[in-house]
């Protein structure tokens, strides 16, 4: 049950009860939240406070509207939702030791987990990546295939906050490792050895090798590390 709001800034205290309502557990996924009219009824604010919350919590990609039915809670979230972090980092001026410190914590568990958790649809669409990453000679192809190499074992971690803490992280890690990915697909031997790399970190998530494919990772990321600019 909503609380009647008092105090100024109401469309925040709007959003902070509809957060409440989420982390209690009487709002979840798909769930349709109660008309403006309701709203203002039972939060006792004007109109405007309900929209302007509404819309801010739409921008974020927290909520979806949809016309004639009303507003809902979203049952699945893309990058709308954690993109802004990303922002934020970048406002925050984060220095480059910081992102490849918290990549590589990140990154190495993920491939822990993965281990553990990776289905077999996902071990194929790994295998997948690979054979493209062989047999590929467009750098912007091969770029996006290593990134996407990384991604898959960050979701086969299942682990919903570890992915969306990569998610809300994943603007700042690719504007500061791009340059990084390009210089190795722009030589032979580099990319051989990151197609070596990426099949052993394949094998021991196939084998369900927990601590060999943290180990791996923690040294191809090590490998890459050492073509950015510091």
């Amino acid at each position: 049950m909503f609380i009647p709001i008092k105090n100024a800034k109401v469309y925040e205290q709007v959003i902070e009860q509809i957060k409440t309502m989420i982390i209690s557990g009487n709002l979840q996924k798909g769930d349709k939240l109660p008309s403006e009219r309701e709203l203002v009824d039972q939060l006792k604010v004007s109109r405007t406070s309900i929209r302007e919350a509404l819309r801010a919590l739409e921008i974020v990609g927290l909520i979806k509207c949809k016309q004639g039915e009303g507003n809902f809670i979203r049952d699945n979230f893309d990058n709308s939702l954690f993109e802004p972090l990303s922002l934020v980092f970048m406002l925050e001026r984060s220095n480059k030791e910081d992102i490849i410190e918290v990549r590589r914590i990140i990154e190495v568990e993920a491939a822990a987990l993965a281990a553990k958790r990776i289905t077999k649809d996902q071990l194929k669409r790994l295998e997948y990546i690979i054979y493209e990453f062989k047999n590929s000679e467009d750098e912007k192809i091969l770029v996006n295939l290593d990134k996407n190499f990384h991604y898959e074992i960050a979701q086969a971690s299942n682990n919903f906050i570890l992915l969306n803490i990569i998610n809300s992280c994943s603007t700042l890690i690719d504007s500061l490792i791009k340059n990084a990915r390009y210089k190795i697909m722009k030589n032979v031997e580099n990319k051989k050895e990151l197609v070596d790399q990426h099949e052993k970190i394949y094998l021991a998530l196939k084998e369900k090798d927990s601590e060999l494919a943290s180990k791996l990772m923690k040294e191809h990321l090590e490998f890459s590390g050492k073509f950015l600019e510091i």
